[in-house]
């Protein structure tokens, strides 16, 4: 009980500073952002108030962000499909008490603490030393080239931090369950499908969720990469953006207009993502 007189106490204390940097470096800027909208403005000192037309701007203007959007969305259904599957065999190979699995889990890792710009640039190199040798083109020739160059890209950064929490979700299986299954003669593709994916559940609730965040929200990668080419086929929502922003001479209130949606997009799609896995992990 005194223990938790304490707590309430110094909570404030421990609070504070971080509800503090919340409010001033997110809920500030977004607030500000939000109001920022329904103007036309070159600088945030003088604006003038528009009322919906940014909005109406950013779907009637051109069809670049309906573009934009569908090409995100197909992007971040791949991403999502491969990066967790692929994760998910890496986490059950490198549970297995295999030699060196300490060495194979931080070289998978590595690649996540590689910049956005930088990896965009690598394989920019790779893609097109690889393309230019056998098939004579770039990677801004085809839009698909640039598809599937984004794909191998997120796949290389993500899969290491995804596989890091799907190890952390296997090994919390208790191992009498696992004990007792294979003692009844379960089979590894039964026991993989009846007690190992029920049980990491909260891991793929979490893996999902961030990588649904991460490729939708893509955006260093994909300027580095490709920049949108060829044209604007291969431009994703937070690059259509910056260039509506900083591309276009007056339109800096439809940009952030666009960035509005793009918010409510975000958080709309994370939250029934969410939902969703949440729902199965209660049913499991």
């Amino acid at each position: 009980m005194e223990n938790k007189k304490e707590m309430r106490k110094y909570f404030p204390v421990f609070v504070l500073p971080t509800l503090l940097a919340f409010t001033v470096f997110f809920i500030v800027p977004f607030v500000m952002g939000f109001g920022l909208s329904f103007t036309k403005f070159k600088v945030i000192t003088n604006v003038t108030f528009v009322g919906f037309k940014n909005y109406i701007k950013a779907f009637t203007l051109d069809d670049s962000f309906f573009h934009a959007l569908g090409f995100t969305s197909l992007f971040t259904i791949v991403s999502m499909i491969t990066v967790n599957v692929f994760a998910f065999l890496l986490a059950l190979l490198l549970t297995k008490g295999i030699k060196g699995t300490n060495f194979f889990r931080s070289v998978f890792f590595m690649p996540n603490l590689i910049g956005g710009i930088v990896l965009g640039y690598i394989w920019n190199l790779l893609i097109n030393g690889v393309l230019l040798h056998f098939f004579g083109e770039d990677i801004s020739f085809n839009a698909k080239y640039g598809f599937w160059g984004l794909v191998i890209l997120t796949n290389w950064q993500l899969i290491g931090y995804m596989m890091v929490i799907y190890i952390a979700g296997l090994q919390n299986i208790p191992t009498d369950i696992l004990e007792a299954a294979s003692i009844d003669g379960s089979s590894a593709l039964r026991t993989l499908f009846k007690i190992k994916i029920p049980m990491v559940m909260p891991s793929i609730t979490i893996c999902m969720f961030l990588t649904l965040t991460n490729s939708f929200k893509m955006f260093d990668q994909n300027l580095a990469l490709t920049n949108g080419a060829p044209g604007s086929d291969t431009e994703m929502l937070a690059l259509n953006i910056y260039k509506t922003f900083y591309g276009r001479s007056g339109f800096q209130g439809v940009g952030q207009a666009k960035a509005v949606i793009f918010f409510i997009l975000v958080a709309l799609i994370a939250f029934v993502q969410l939902k969703l896995t949440n729902r199965k992990e209660i049913e499991q």
